[in-house]
């Protein structure tokens, strides 16, 4: 049993999920000793895309990370990252953030009994983010900058004073991460022909492509996917290959124009032979809008980049046909309302009465 409260209730039948850590113990680097902070994260919905599939001309799996218990798919490091600064008797955590990496360290930071430290650059803040890392009791410092001035002042500030730095650049970030792609494979029964993801901070491709490359060389898995990732095209310094000073776009969580990760994603695409491009805030809202409409997935719009980027391919006939293809949409739709409820008509008013009330509904 962890010392946080992760405690195996007795088995009624059904499996209960128990957190990343404790389903995947023998794969993390954790030991007897280390005390287990977790929300019981992880355990994700595999989804299977019905419009999307026929849309695409593939056999189309949605992960939806939204499910996590802040919200994000960064619940999955934060766990792996908080569990092991407890064991070394960190009392605060600080990290740079453009929001769900703020929100998860700070739950997981007090569900430790540690003192949260968030850095977040002036600027674009989505809302509901912001208000999960307030609600959390995160000292909040916010940076005269953008991210990745963050980012160094958080680095320089772990170097210097006795806080542990929680960003992606902690690599027990990566460690937790990787489970995503144990999931997937658990469920499917072998790796997906593509994997497709946002890419911001560049944490999360490094992480699945580690996981799914950890299973194959285990023999879980028969294959590696292809990694294909999505940028905004405003913030795009993979694809434009240099550093974006100021990266504009109104997918947020992936508005970075250094990412900490930038060299492992580069691997990840290389090695498995998949692609790094980019999709317009215009593309990523129209995909964010159809995920929502047509298969009941409420992401926010940074989580939508990789179905955008699919269908630019699949619009450019570069997208290959019949391949079983999992896209992981990062962060639920309510970490960032503002984009559903822009340009939303208005409720039509009716009297209490049926047959108004069919009639404004056209029956």
């Amino acid at each position: 049993m962890g010392l946080f409260g992760n405690k195996t209730a007795k088995s009624s039948g059904a499996h209960q999920w128990r957190g990343v850590i404790e389903e995947y113990r023998d794969r993390l680097p954790v030991s007897a000793k280390t005390p287990i902070v977790s929300l019981r994260e992880g355990g994700t919905p595999l989804i299977y895309a019905c419009y999307l599939s026929e849309l695409l001309g593939n056999d189309v799996w949605i992960k939806f990370e939204g499910t996590n218990p802040t919200g994000s798919f960064k619940d999955r490091g934060m766990t792996m990252a908080i569990s092991k600064a407890a064991e070394d008797g960190a009392k605060a955590v600080i990290c740079a953030s453009t929001g769900n990496t703020s929100a998860s360290a700070a739950a997981y930071a007090v569900k430790a009994g540690m003192r949260p430290v968030v850095l977040i650059p002036n600027g674009k803040i989505a809302m509901g983010k912001l208000a999960q890392a307030i609600a959390h009791d995160s000292t909040i410092l916010q940076v005269n900058g953008n991210f990745d001035d963050c980012l160094t002042l958080a680095r320089d500030l772990a170097t210097d004073y006795p806080v542990a730095l929680v960003n992606s650049v902690n690599p027990y970030r990566i460690e937790g991460q990787k489970t995503g792609a144990f999931e997937v494979v658990d469920l499917l029964g072998d790796a997906p022909d593509l994997h497709v993801l946002p890419v911001g901070n560049a944490g999360n491709i490094t992480a699945y492509w580690k996981g799914y490359r950890e299973y194959n060389q285990d023999r879980i898995s028969s294959k590696l996917p292809q990694m294909w990732g999505f940028q905004a095209a405003g913030s795009a310094p993979i694809v434009k290959n240099k550093t974006i000073t100021n990266p504009e776009t109104i997918a947020t969580a992936i508005r970075i124009g250094n990412p900490a990760s930038w060299a492992q994603a580069i691997e990840a695409r290389d090695s498995s032979g998949g692609v790094i491009d980019s999709v317009t805030d215009r593309e990523i809202l129209a995909a964010y809008r159809l995920i929502a409409a047509k298969e009941g997935i409420f992401v926010e719009p940074s989580s939508a980049a990789g179905l955008a980027g699919l269908i630019k391919y699949k619009k450019a006939k570069k997208l290959p046909t019949g391949k079983k293809i999992v896209i992981t949409v990062t962060g639920h739709g309510l970490k960032d309302v503002q984009w559903a409820l822009e340009g939303a008509a208005k409720p039509k008013i009716v009297p209490v009465n049926a047959k108004a009330a069919a009639k404004a509904l056209g029956l």
